[in-house]
């Protein structure tokens, strides 16, 4: 199979044939119908994260199966699935208690085991990670569920527990700040959208931002506190750095609730968190790792009724040459949306 694969951190991202995955115990194989191009994956490939080289990344996929190992009882071949990022053992207390985010011996593809920036994928454990796509959902659409869209949704409805008419700072507008903005309204929330970039905050405000903050010489949680009396309700770090965790907490009122997203690589020592703003106005500090494919359904059923479009974030569709030569400047892109790859653009390969 095609597949995008590098052979040293930080080396040339290229396209070759390699061969195709087998079937784990218990797990199948996907034939990859679009997969996205996350910041997650450009943490792999400059080394934030512990992978074994060679490599192929890859994390957000939809597609069909195409060979299930004996084990699985809830899918067959030709089954048209996602499947989120964090795919948890099946075993474990926390998978059985519908946890499998927080699973201790989970498995990642693109992380832990070869991704689906290729024509095809290997998953573990099918029956506790498997998430059927309806066929009014398109591929496109339900692979970028699988890390961005699900955390953001995980985020509001079960982190921070948005309830309708609280106001919510999210700092970043990329695909998984986007995605925060769409579900956020979607959830009655009155959203205030932060980037440095004026095209993402203009994408941002179509989705549904009442106010956009760019962060150009900006007093972020001022501007906040002025816009909402007081500061935000619940604020969401989409991209993960000191400045912009910061910014996020430091835009809460009293009480508020802040919601880490955005992966905070240790570079230059661990970054630092107002934490005497934390203490001193009592503010929750909550962590979001994708979402458990127990809690898709919810998600899934506004999708169907049209109250949640992801398909609206995505800004391009490229092929695997292009996923190649975009990941290693992937974290200087600027992008107002999702970038989606075909594996099978600019091949012969048929339609699924």
């Amino acid at each position: 199979m095609r597949a995008v694969i590098f052979d040293a951190i930080k080396g040339r991202p290229e396209v070759r044939e390699v061969p195709e995955p087998k079937a784990p115990l218990g797990g199948v194989v996907v034939r990859v119908a679009a997969t996205g191009m996350c910041r997650s994956d450009w943490h792999a490939w400059v080394g934030h994260d512990e992978i074994a080289l060679p490599h192929v990344p890859g994390h957000e996929l939809a597609g069909v199966i195409a060979e299930a190992a004996p084990e699985v009882t809830r899918w067959s071949v030709g089954d048209r699935v996602t499947v989120p990022f964090a795919c948890g053992c099946g075993r474990c207390e926390w998978c059985r208690s519908g946890q499998a985010q927080v699973c201790p011996d989970q498995e990642q593809p693109g992380f832990t085991h070869w991704g689906s920036f290729a024509e095809y994928v290997a998953l573990h454990a099918a029956d506790t990670n498997l998430v059927a796509v309806p066929d009014s959902v398109d591929f496109a659409a339900a692979a970028s569920l699988g890390c961005r869209f699900a955390t953001a949704y995980r985020a509001l409805a079960g982190r921070a527990r948005l309830t309708e008419g609280e106001w919510v700072t999210v700092v970043g507008s990329g695909g998984v700040g986007l995605s925060t903005v769409m579900i956020a309204r979607a959830l009655g929330g009155r959203v205030i959208a932060v980037d440095r970039n004026p095209e993402a905050l203009a994408a941002a405000a179509t989705l549904g931002a009442e106010h956009t903050l760019l962060t150009d010489g900006t007093d972020i949680p001022a501007a906040v506190a002025d816009l909402t009396d007081g500061g935000s309700h619940i604020a969401v770090d989409a991209v993960g750095s000191e400045q912009t965790c910061a910014d996020a907490i430091l835009s809460l009122r009293r009480r508020g609730r802040h919601v880490q997203v955005g992966l905070l690589p240790p570079v230059d020592g661990h970054p630092r968190v107002p934490m005497a703003r934390v203490i001193g106005r009592e503010l929750d500090v909550l962590g979001s790792h994708g979402m458990a494919a127990a809690d898709y359904p919810a998600m899934m059923a506004l999708i169907e009724r049209g109250a949640l479009a992801p398909q609206r974030l995505i800004e391009r569709t490229i092929g695997l040459e292009e996923a190649a030569d975009l990941l290693p400047r992937f974290d200087r892109a600027t992008v107002a949306g999702m970038t989606m790859i075909d594996p099978a653009d600019g091949t012969d390969a048929g339609a699924l």
